[in-house]
């Protein structure tokens, strides 16, 4: 089991410094010109699928242009490595949490601090994995899988995109909690970890549902159950990991995509694009679209952005340190 340091004590002061501006970017008559919004990945890729779904309407509250500035590498770093290298009060980003939360672990001199560096302005979605099998394998549910892992210790396998990535700190997660042990395959695509599994190379893995749902509707695999801690609209009737045999209530691993801001962007600015993202994930038709493609949308306020970097860089910095990750 890994053992949780309780949050409660930095989280207030590690928000506090996450939202101080320390070196305003004045927002009177802003904006003044277009805005860049920095992608830490490819065109086509769910982070820039889905800061686009929100330019549009964003440009069109704020009467500027949004442009999407694609930099991809290093699981998104580079997208938030440029961003702060503007201080213009014009440059944002749109990420996954991986760069705000885990990076730090993975990547040496990686050059930021998501705390003091970052301003969070909204969470804008997330998604969690689903614990898929092939339909031949013998557990119909989370309960029996554990049940068999507890039996054959280190004989069940799981697949995922490498060390470190999210699939592999979600089974590494779901498996000490459960007080089992899996056996780790790494493989270069969640396309290589399907086709193992479907093929019965691999007994598991970690994956989005949408990427599990058609296999599921074609009768070649089984979800036993979903990391967030409600059910997913998308796969509404796959039942929730959290309290299953064993597994505390409050188990959860979801990936999530944020707006943010360098540190030191005026709060105005940040609470009217707050405004604004809120107003747009409100949308029943944005609503629509972001769960067409695997993501549920959010919304909230700066700091409960804010607190969700420190609780998940907190809770995944205990898998990586218990795993080694970082090592490879």
């Amino acid at each position: 089991m890994i053992t949780h340091i309780s949050r409660r004590g930095f989280s207030a002061a590690a928000i506090a410094i996450a939202l101080t501006a320390a070196t305003p970017v004045l927002a009177q008559e802003w904006p003044t010109g277009p805005l860049h919004v920095y992608v830490g990945f490819p065109a086509g890729s769910s982070p820039d699928t889905i800061a686009r779904m929100i330019a549009e309407p964003l440009a069109e509250a704020l009467g500027q242009p949004v442009v999407i500035e694609n930099k991809p590498g290093a699981g998104g770093v580079i997208g938030v490595q440029q961003m702060l290298a503007q201080s213009d009060g014009h440059s944002f980003g749109v990420t996954i949490n991986g760069p705000l939360t885990t990076a730090q672990r993975m990547i040496a001199d990686i050059g930021y601090d998501a705390v003091t560096d970052i301003a969070p302005v909204s969470l804008i979605a997330t998604t969690p994995l689903v614990l898929a099998v092939s339909s031949d394998f013998a557990a119909d549910d989370a309960a029996s899988f554990i049940e068999d892992a507890k039996a054959r210790p280190g004989e069940i396998s799981y697949g995922s995109v490498g060390q470190g990535s999210g699939a592999h700190l979600t089974a590494e997660l779901f498996a000490s909690e459960a007080g089992i042990e899996l056996f780790h395959i790494p493989f270069q695509s969640y396309a290589e970890v399907t086709t193992s599994i479907l093929g019965g190379e691999i007994d598991s893995g970690f994956m989005a549902p949408s990427a599990a749902l058609p296999h599921v509707e074609a009768g070649k695999m089984k979800m036993l159950g979903v990391t967030s801690a409600e059910p997913f609209p998308q796969v509404p009737d796959v039942p929730v990991l959290a309290g299953q045999a064993g597994l505390p209530d409050n188990f959860r691993a979801e990936l999530w995509d944020a707006f943010i801001a360098p540190a030191g962007t005026d709060p105005a600015i940040i609470e009217r694009l707050n405004t604004e993202i809120t107003a747009i994930l409100g949308d029943k038709e944005i609503q629509e679209k972001l769960l067409a493609i695997g993501w549920k949308a959010e919304g909230g306020a700066p700091d409960l952005l804010a607190q969700r970097i420190v609780e998940d860089t907190e809770l995944w910095g205990a898998v990586i340190d218990k795993t080694e990750a970082a090592a490879e």
